[in-house]
């Protein structure tokens, strides 16, 4: 009876200590636990329940674990399929690049005259008030009245005429009219002009003047009735035979058109007219406020069909790269980053910020953020990215640095 006392008692104690290590353990188990919900793993509790946001019951988890796939997104097959997720390996290869450019039509600035006054006086007739005139070399341009033109004028008819009545036995009057028709011819007078001033003309207290080139009237700075000054501008005129195209580029793109010199130059206002210009002219200064360089191209202008102002686009090739290049539908651009998706393992994914370069029609160069070999999605970029934000309730490129 004792002994079966002993044995009884015996095992009682191995129960009670069996069962109090037991709890001690399932205690200690407990604290490294947590529930997670499995599509929405930014939520976390410390106990069994609901996901608030899926309704999904939480799963347990070891503590750390939770944030370990937070940036993954796993996909079920059938969600592959009816995304169309396709993904591709992506390597190095040649890029053919064409960078377009935005532009506007202007002047050939080396094309440019301005026909100026060759005496001070006021104009009093313009025989083009109208930009846009053609005006032709040697066409009469204004009359203008100037009290020192008509001195002069007075000054050689005099001298004129006292050589007829004196001759040179006093005083050489050859040099004094020489003189006289050197200060005329000076002030723009021509030679025609000058053989023609005559008691009568001098009633006449108008002078006209003839343009000295030719072109296109751009500018007229002054009306019938104004003031000029001696070398002041009466009117500007462009040829319009050529045209430069004055594009801005950014900084970072500089590199790519060294040494490029043709372009071609489409016109949104005349469609499929596509023409051959010549880069002539990279701006050495730098705008350090927007970081952009301007870039002209002279282009030939048949049958005067471009006009000055005309929007432009301006294609240039660049020649082929050796890059990692990608499907442009494979990279999100939100403005101020860029992002693609990577495989990391079956039907599980994660988004990485890269770097973007050169495009060439459906194609982009990846500077960086990813490597050769890396698994990319080329088809359904768009549908991973809402899936996250659905499941996330955040953006993908939110927080990102590269």
């Amino acid at each position: 009876m004792k002994n079966y006392c002993k044995v009884l008692i015996a095992l009682m104690f191995i129960i009670a200590t069996g069962c109090e290590n037991k709890n001690t353990k399932t205690i200690a188990t407990n604290e490294d636990i947590i529930y997670t919900c499995p599509m929405d793993p930014q939520v976390v509790e410390a106990k069994p329940g609901i996901c608030p946001i899926c309704h999904m019951e939480l799963l347990p988890v070891k503590k750390g674990m939770e944030q370990k796939n937070n940036d993954e997104l796993k996909l079920s097959p059938e969600q592959m399929q009816l995304g169309n997720i396709k993904v591709d390996t992506i390597q190095s290869g040649s890029l053919g690049h064409q960078m377009i450019l935005t532009g506007t039509l202007n002047f050939d600035e080396t094309k440019t005259n301005a026909v100026s006054a060759w005496v001070a006086g006021r104009i009093e007739k313009l025989f083009f008030k109208q930009v846009g005139d053609y005006l032709a070399k040697g066409a009469p341009i204004y009359e203008i009245y100037s009290e020192e033109l008509n001195n002069a004028k007075q000054e050689y008819l005099l001298a004129q005429q006292k050589k007829a009545t004196l001759g040179n036995s006093i005083v050489n009057f050859d040099e004094v009219i020489s003189s006289a028709k050197n200060k005329l011819l000076l002030w723009g007078m021509s030679e025609k002009q000058i053989e023609n001033i005559n008691a009568e003309s001098i009633k006449n207290p108008r002078t006209t003047f003839y343009s000295t080139a030719s072109g296109y009237v751009t500018e007229l700075p002054f009306q019938e009735g104004d003031y000029v000054a001696e070398g002041g501008t009466i009117v500007k005129l462009a040829n319009l035979s050529t045209l430069w195209v004055e594009a801005q580029i950014y900084a970072t793109q500089l590199s790519q058109i060294n040494g490029a010199k043709k372009a071609i130059v489409e016109i949104p206002d005349l469609p499929g007219k596509k023409i051959p210009g010549t880069i002539t002219f990279q701006n050495p200064e730098l705008s350090t406020a927007e970081r952009v360089n301007l870039v002209r191209i002279s282009v030939p202008n048949e049958n005067n069909e471009l006009k000055p102002g005309m929007a432009a686009y301006v294609k240039i090739n660049t020649g082929d790269h050796h890059v990692l290049a990608l499907p442009s539908d494979a990279v999100l651009r939100d403005g101020k980053m860029s992002m693609v998706w990577l495989e990391t393992k079956q039907n599980t994914f994660k988004s990485v910020m890269v770097q973007t370069g050169m495009e060439s029609g459906d194609m982009i160069e990846i500077k960086s953020g990813i490597q050769p070999n890396d698994v990319v999605v080329i088809s359904g970029a768009y549908l991973l990215q809402s899936e996250y934000v659905f499941r996330k309730g955040a953006n993908p490129m939110a927080g990102m640095k590269m």
